[in-house]
């Protein structure tokens, strides 16, 4: 109590401490971070090695296996995935806690190193990095134009590029739908017999003619002298004078065998938007920069060097996330208001005039003093934080008000102002302590919720308790100074009204409620037992008719959206054009429904998964919709892309899908089953099966898929090892021959002055010679001299895995689907785990992923809370009351709550949302 009189005696100081925490947490908010969703830490690191046309059996077998062999010995892991494809392989490395993400990232990139050993040669450097909690950009600038070359378009693509990572609220601006730079070397085969050079020749002469040598200074009488040794590839022209063969009277250059020009690599995927070709650049900001004031200096950028590039050249917006942020916030905030303001009404009602102004000011009092509190934390402001604002609005002025209102009385038997709130806050800070302490008891076990949804959910409880910790002080200290001050003011101002008269006029109001109260509450109290029976079987019979008649349950209310993605699928061995003008048909069909603003497509044949299972083996393309925002359309996200689904599917030989962006916790579609067994046949055999069935007898399933390899055929190049043998031939210089009729073989690299990677330098053969036919003509260097490949070798079919996918060490494949509208995922797997049950095979393992997999385990969690808060709260209340009957009636309030939330959902027929409703 001297503590109290302290503050009330030094009232000033107080006060101004008081403006200072709202002048603070207004900064705070200021200088917050604001985005749409929470950031989302995934404890995830990933790991790619490339090496150029290996296939997926050796990916396996070379790459995959020592980096799973070395991350075994790392603690604390929780899953291992692997995908070897064509050409590359990739690994993800699940945590079990994402507390020090950069620490794992150390870890496996040192496990890594030491698998490196284990490598063939001609593996590129692997690529270790934490996964993105962020796969969705900030924005996306677009650059297209049909009277513009390519080149144009990417010298103005890598020019923003450039120009954006400096800014320094971007993490980094990825450019998409273009090609690589390379540097062609066209020689004819006809020369290369002509004059009996090998491909190890070429290889030879650029590496020994681009090399730094180091020559260093020398000191003479006239001054300090650098000496230079140029022997560095630095233009085209540099190429060409290399010498490739010589004598002592002349000597042949790289020019003379070949043309050289500088190029791009062959189309492995394009980029559309709205249609028409494109690049892009994907914008991603910093966790700690605000998602508006970053997208406002991307588009200044833009503006600022527009000028700069042809009239020809479209520079264009998409998937603007500020945008839709922005709505949000300022929705939110208004909501805030808006209840800030019902409240206030209600308390002056209730209160009276002063009295309600002093609860009221609890309110900006506690939401801004909580924002310091966030903004310290380093969190963003975004619509968790604003749902746990909300959710606090009503409960934060309940100790304000009980202080407050004790305080009238006292002042209403004629104690001074003083004395009434110090009085008041030593009668009553236990209670109020109590109260707020048993409503934090609710929310305390949701700071332990684990893995990705606590990470999500967790901004909920954090704000929560900033909010009524501040409440608390507000109550405790704060309004025990401005009472006793605004108690002054009025001894000294006669004019102001009298409180008790405001109460009275207050207690009018509301005496009909009163009435109305008191009426249904007497009979109550005359015959308790009867009540409390009638009471009891009310609530028994709400929990027994919600189990019976409830509508499901589903891991995340959906959220209106005002982005999607459509995925295209087609089975068969399709170029590069052949999908193009697939997606481009479905890009017509869609650009012309109701409320679609513009369509992103993109394709590619190196496209990967880096974590998770949501892309299936036929898969050519995705096509990312931006929708005109919701106020200026009649259909909701969902009805639209429903209207996509039924309007594509009478193309013929391709399935279409579209789906709205993820709003909560990332889960991936909506059903995910997981088969895994060390026995390859047994596996696709199950999976095959289950997919059938799946497809023949649940009902309300969508755009079902799985990740088993696609059916293919390669040609395998058969040597006759023992010939080549004998003739001195070795599989190297065969596979190297055979690399110029492909993607061209890789005889050096060089850095020109206009760009910022090193290019490739590719030897190939002109296009009219690049067939299969052309392999059994290919002269490779023997003991007696240049020999035709198909003198010992033979060109055989084969069948082609497109690539392979390992979880724990086990080979996998995923069954996937989405569900229809009005069926739910949960009732889905049930069925289908009837039928694994009954089917069940020792060698394959089935598991539920997904969604699914987080809704049991925060199902699983969420129990185990309840009965934590409650065991918190009972303790609390025993310490306050020390009475065991006390303390289990005011807990029985919690029951009756969630009979009462359970009989809203029977009513209104709405599903039980794990992560919002639990």
């Amino acid at each position: 109590m001297k503590f109290l009189e302290f503050v009330i005696s030094h009232a000033r100081a107080t006060i101004a401490i008081m403006l200072l925490i709202v002048v603070t947490g207004a900064g705070s908010r200021l200088s917050m971070p604001v985005e749409l969703s929470p950031n989302v830490v995934l404890p995830v690191v990933m790991t790619m090695v490339r090496y150029d046309g290996i296939s997926p059996e050796d990916g396996n077998r070379l790459l995959v296996r020592p980096i799973e062999k070395e991350l075994k010995t790392i603690d604390g892991i929780e899953e291992i995935q692997a995908t070897a494809s064509e050409g590359y392989v990739v690994v993800t490395t699940e945590f079990e806690v994402s507390d020090n993400i950069k620490q794992a990232v150390a870890d496996v990139r040192e496990a890594v190193n030491r698998a490196k050993a284990d490598f063939p040669d001609g593996a590129e450097e692997p690529i270790v990095d934490e996964l993105s909690p962020s796969p969705e950009p900030s924005i996306v600038i677009t650059f297209s134009g049909s009277a513009v070359s390519e080149r144009e378009l990417y010298r103005a693509a890598k020019f923003f590029q450039s120009k954006l990572e400096t800014l320094p609220d971007v993490l980094k601006a990825d450019l998409s739908g273009h090609r690589e730079e390379v540097v062609e070397v066209i020689i004819d085969p006809e020369k290369l017999k002509l004059f009996n050079i090998s491909i190890n020749e070429f290889t030879r002469a650029i590496s020994v003619n681009n090399v730094l040598i180091p020559t260093g200074e020398i000191d003479l009488a006239g001054g300090r002298f650098g000496i230079k040794v140029p022997a560095i590839l630095e233009s085209y022209k540099d190429i060409e004078n290399v010498p490739i063969k010589s004598s002592p009277s002349k000597s042949i250059s790289l020019g003379d065998l070949a043309e050289v020009r500088r190029t791009f690599r062959d189309a492995q995927g394009y980029g559309l938007i709205n249609g028409e070709k494109a690049l892009a650049i994907d914008v991603r900001k910093r966790i700690t920069a605000n998602l508006i004031d970053t997208v406002a200096n991307t588009k200044q950028i833009i503006e600022s060097y527009r000028s700069d590039f042809s009239e020809n050249l479209d520079i264009g917006y998409a998937f603007d996330t500020s945008e839709m942020t922005e709505q949000m916030v300022n929705e939110l905030q208004g909501n805030i208001i808006t209840a800030m303001c019902l409240v206030l009404a209600l308390v002056v009602a209730t209160l009276g005039f002063r009295s309600g102004l002093l609860v009221g000011f609890a309110i900006p009092f506690s939401i801004l003093g909580a924002l310091i509190i966030i903004n310290y934390l380093g969190h963003s402001f975004n619509f968790m934080v604003m749902f746990g604002l909300l959710l606090s609005l009503g409960m934060l002025i309940d100790g304000a008000i009980v202080v407050v209102e004790h305080a009238n009385t006292k002042v209403s038997e004629g104690i001074s102002f003083k004395k009434a709130y110090s009085d008041s806050v030593g009668r009553m800070a236990v209670p109020v302590i109590a109260s707020t302490g048993t409503t934090l008891a609710a929310f305390l076990p949701l700071l332990f919720w684990p893995g990705v949804s606590g990470d999500f959910m967790s901004y909920l409880p954090i704000t929560v308790f900033a909010v009524l910790g501040w409440s608390l002080l507000y109550a405790l200290v704060f309004v025990p100074t401005l009472g006793t001050v605004l108690g002054r003011r009025r001894g000294k101002n006669k004019k102001l009204p009298e409180d008790r008269e405001s109460e009275k006029s207050a207690r009018t109001l509301f005496l009909p409620l009163e009435k109305v109260y008191l009426k249904i509450l007497k009979p109550v109290v005359n015959a308790p037992v009867k009540f409390a029976g009638i009471m009891f079987i009310f609530i028994f019979g709400i929990f027994a008719l919600y189990f019976k008649f409830n509508s499901g349950q589903e891991f995340f209310t959906p959220i209106e959206s005002q982005y999607g993605m459509i995925e295209i699928r087609a089975q068969g061995n399709l170029s590069i054009n052949e999908q193009k003008e697939i997606t481009l048909s479905v890009n017509r069909i869609v650009e012309q429904l109701e409320g679609v603003k513009q369509l992103y497509g993109y394709s590619s044949a190196t496209n990967y998964v880096p974590f998770g299972s949501d892309v299936s083996r036929d898969q050519i393309s995705t096509i990312l919709v931006e929708l005109v925002p919701r106020s200026e359309r009649s259909s909701g996200s969902r009805e639209i892309f429903r209207t996509i689904r039924e309007k594509t599917k009478s193309i013929p030989g391709i399935f279409v899908t579209g789906q709205e962006m993820e709003q909560g916790p990332p889960t991936g579609k909506d059903i995910q089953i997981q088969l895994s067994s060390s026995n390859r046949a047994s596996l696709y055999k199950k999976a095959k099966d289950l997919r059938v069935w799946i497809d023949q007898n649940v009902e309300g399933i969508r755009d079902l898929q799985d990740t088993l390899p696609l059916a293919g055929i390669q040609w395998e190049i058969d040597v006759d090892e023992s010939r080549a043998a004998m003739l001195g031939i070795d599989t190297v210089s065969v596979g190297n021959m055979i690399q110029l009729i492909t993607n061209g073989a890789i005889i050096g690299k060089f850095r020109p002055d206009d760009a910022d990677d090193e290019v490739e330098i590719r030897l190939r053969f002109p296009t009219q010679d690049r067939r299969l036919s052309n392999i059994r003509d290919l002269m490779v260097q023997s003991n007696n001299g240049p020999v035709p490949i198909g003198a010992f070798t033979r060109i055989v079919p084969a069948s082609r895995v497109d690539s392979i996918q390992r979880i724990n060490m086990d080979e996998t494949v995923f069954i996937m689907a989405n569900s229809e509208d009005g069926f739910l995922p949960d009732d889905q797997i049930q069925i289908i785990d009837s039928w694994v049950l009954a089917n069940q095979d020792s060698t394959v393992e089935v598991k539920y992923r997904g969604a699914n997999e987080e809704q049991q385990k925060s199902a699983d969690f969420l129990l185990t809370a309840f009965l934590l808060a409650m065991s918190v709260m009972l303790i609390m209340l025993i310490t306050q009351f020390n009475s065991f009957y006390q303390s289990g009636l005011i807990l029985f309030s919690v029951i009756l709550s969630t009979a009462g939330v359970l009989l809203g959902l029977l009513i209104s027929q709405n599903t039980f949302s794990t992560v919002l409703t639990g």
